[in-house]
Formats: C-alpha cells, sequence, structure tokens
C-alpha cells in the first residue's frame, strides 16, 4: 500500500504545533488496516470519474453503500434511486470522528476535484468513546467546513444536524447542545445549507427507537445508525435543498 509520504506525517506534525483540540484537528488512523485501504480506495474512485456531489460522513453515510440481507439494512437501492446518475461519491468511514475527516480532508479526498454540492454528517462518533466536549465539537464541525470551503470553493454546502440517538443523557444534551449552536453559526452563511433532520427520528418529541436498526443487531446496541427507511426519509427530507444545489430535479 502506498501512502504519501505526507500522509504519514502531516497530521502529527499538525497535532503537534496546533492548540487546537483533538476534534479541531487531523488525526489519521492509518494504523487500522481497511481505514488504510478504504482511503487509497476512494483516492482511485476520485480520480476515476467524473464527481458532482460528494457525501462526507461516518458510518451512518457509508451505509449508503450496504445491500441487505434485511430490509432495514439495504440502503444501496435508496442511493442508485436518489444518486446513482448524480456522479456521486459516498466518502463515509465508519467510527471517524471530526479528527479523522479532517484527516482525510487534508490528504486528498477533496484535491482536484470541483464537485457542485457536498453533503456533511459528522459528530456521532465525537460523544461516543471519545466523549469529547460539544465546545469542542462544535470548533471541530465549524473546521469541516472551513476546510472544506478551503478545498472546494465554489461548491455548495449542505451541513446536517448530528442525528438523535439513544446512548445516555450526555449524549442526548450534548447533541442537542452542538445542534443549537451550529443553526445560529450557520444561519446565513454564503453558498452553505444548514438543515436540522432530526425531526425524522422522533415521535412525540421523543427520540424513536424504532428508527433505528441497533436495537435489531445480535447482541443488540444502543440506537444510533438509521434503518434504510429512516435514512430514506431523511434523504427526500433534504432532497429539494440537494436538488437546487445540483442545478437538479428533486427525486422521489
Amino acid at each position: 500500500m502506498n501512502i504519501p509520504r505526507r500522509a504519514l506525517f502531516a497530521a502529527p506534525l499538525l497535532a503537534a504545533a496546533s492548540p487546537l483540540p483533538p476534534a479541531a484537528r487531523p488525526i489519521d488512523r492509518l494504523s487500522t488496516k481497511w481505514w488504510r485501504e478504504r482511503h487509497q480506495q476512494k483516492l482511485a474512485e476520485l480520480r476515476s470519474k467524473p464527481v458532482d456531489l460528494v457525501f462526507l460522513g461516518d458510518s451512518i453515510t457509508q451505509n449508503w453503500e450496504h445491500t441487505g440481507p434485511e430490509p432495514w439494512q439495504n440502503f444501496q437501492p435508496i442511493w442508485q434511486r436518489l444518486y446513482g446518475d448524480r456522479h456521486a461519491v459516498n466518502l463515509g468511514y465508519p467510527g471517524d470522528a471530526t479528527s479523522h475527516l479532517l484527516w482525510r480532508i487534508a490528504n486528498g479526498e477533496l484535491d482536484n476535484i470541483r464537485p457542485k454540492a457536498a453533503v456533511i454528517l459528522i459528530g456521532a462518533n465525537n460523544l461516543g468513546r471519545l466523549h469529547w466536549p460539544p465546545a469542542e465539537s462544535i470548533q471541530g464541525i465549524e473546521t469541516v467546513v472551513e476546510e472544506t470551503r478551503r478545498h472546494l470553493p465554489a461548491t455548495r454546502i449542505l451541513l446536517l444536524s448530528v442525528l438523535p440517538s439513544i446512548r445516555s443523557d450526555w449524549a442526548t444534551v450534548a447533541t442537542d447542545t452542538i445542534n443549537a449552536a451550529l443553526a445560529t453559526r450557520f444561519a446565513n452563511t454564503s453558498n452553505l445549507v444548514y438543515r436540522d433532520v432530526g425531526h425524522i427520528f422522533r415521535r412525540n418529541h421523543a427520540t424513536d427507537p424504532a428508527q433505528f436498526y441497533d436495537p435489531l443487531l445480535k447482541p443488540p446496541e444502543p440506537p444510533l445508525h438509521p434503518t434504510a427507511a429512516a435514512q430514506e426519509r431523511m434523504a427526500l427530507d433534504y432532497e429539494p435543498t440537494l436538488a437546487a444545489m445540483l442545478g437538479d430535479r428533486v427525486r422521489s
């Protein structure tokens, strides 16, 4: 595997010199084989075809690549219907926090492309094992937006809220705090739309566990990842905004 020399050293050097919190500075996961290989595969994919639309995120975004076998895991047909002819590239990596997405941006994933639109959904993993404070996660998401705009100055950005989950009271409060801050920060930003999609996953003002597939796993896990049906509803919720950014017809 040929990892560029700059890729191996850029993040540690930046980290050593930066006063920014971990959430807002590039950190790699190169010691994880599948992550390293996915990064190389995605660089090759980005070089191999036209790119009009990129999705930047974590496992929730990466799930668009999954095909069954259960209906709640069958994301790929929805992706094909909505994005299959839009020259879209999925840059979602399971487990990534804002820091890992920043490393990927700094190491080629937004180089030499000029997409019309970029969809950003990141931050859920900041609140898991890493347990980074909301203020630091807000800074991390803001830095992701800044770096995306620096690499793609003509690209329109659709920034999605951190999705609700049922992990802990702390994570719930942190999610609400982050999203409220993002709504204020990006209320009137050129070439960027912030959209809170949390209502898709709520019922009677509470997060609905039925909208997530994690409780269906064996063993079950806390609700975090939308089912294919819930993720489709989320995509259709922001579809008019995305279609306008792409200069395209609205898909249904």
